[in-house]
């Protein structure tokens, strides 16, 4: 296939659905009954619920289409093509242990390094954000749109995620001038702030510290929400990417200028 058509996308976002669907059964059982807790080697946890999660949504996606490649968080990479799922089960799994509802399940497709669909599943949230290219985005069946927002005023709500990295930075104290000609900071992370994002809740997301997996679908459903999606040296989204700057087109136009400048 030279370029994915409308068709197949919303087959394989049907399909996506379906994935999501079945590891929140799986999920939604662990995080009630009970699971043991493993520390990986990063010294992050994870849970048999993760690594069952992840084969369920791989089982239904590779029925549907058997070529394809799958990127998980706990099985990393099988398989060789054009097509990439890439797959976080339980994003969040910090939350999850801790018997709270901020984590989802992360599910996108990419053609040729191009994120061309997303699901993100938030199932004791009760959200589910999804976007295919050229689609527009959608949560539990109403259609997304970014704020307005075109620069740092009374009325804007940034949200920050995982900064460690960048509280190292020279762009630290560019970021202060930013929060301070604010109206209001919060730190949602994971999921959350995405689909606020998303919904034009909020202006603007910052994170400096993730991987691809964290975000892939995201990316999408933000896309066409509106929102301009880029790592905070203004680089598209890739499988190498490790931090967001994420906003409607002149909000996050006007950060990544700040945070340039203060590199110079």
């Amino acid at each position: 296939m030279s370029n994915p058509t409308p068709d197949f996308l919303e087959r394989a976002l049907d399909v996506a659905r379906d994935a999501a669907e079945a590891a929140t059964q799986i999920i939604r059982r662990y995080y009630r009954d009970g699971f043991d807790v493993e520390i990986k080697a990063d010294e992050t946890p994870v849970t048999i619920a993760d690594r069952a999660a992840e084969a369920a949504i791989k089982d239904v996606l590779r029925a549907a289409f058997p070529a394809h490649a799958f990127y998980g968080e706990e099985e990393g990479r099988e398989g060789d093509s054009d097509w990439l799922w890439l797959i976080d089960p339980i994003d969040g799994t910090k939350s999850f242990v801790r018997h709270y509802p901020f984590f989802s399940t992360q599910i996108a497709l990419m053609f040729r390094n191009e994120l061309v669909l997303g699901v993100s599943s938030a199932s004791e949230y009760g959200e589910l954000a999804w976007a295919r290219r050229g689609g527009g985005a959608w949560l539990n069946g109403e259609p997304l749109q970014v704020s307005n927002a075109s620069d740092f005023t009374a009325q804007t709500a940034i949200s920050f995620g995982n900064i460690k990295t960048l509280s190292r930075d020279a762009r630290w104290q560019a970021l202060a001038r930013m929060i301070q000609r604010s109206g209001r900071t919060r730190g949602y992370g994971d999921f959350l702030h995405y689909h606020l994002l998303a919904r034009g809740c909020i202006d603007l997301v910052i994170e400096s510290d993730l991987n691809i997996l964290d975000i892939a679908p995201l990316v999408v459903i933000l896309r066409e929400a509106g929102a301009v999606v880029t790592d905070l040296n203004g680089q598209a989204p890739d499988l190498a990417t490790t931090s967001v700057l994420a906003g409607p087109p002149a909000l996050q136009a006007r950060a990544l200028a700040e945070f340039r400048a203060a590199l110079d």
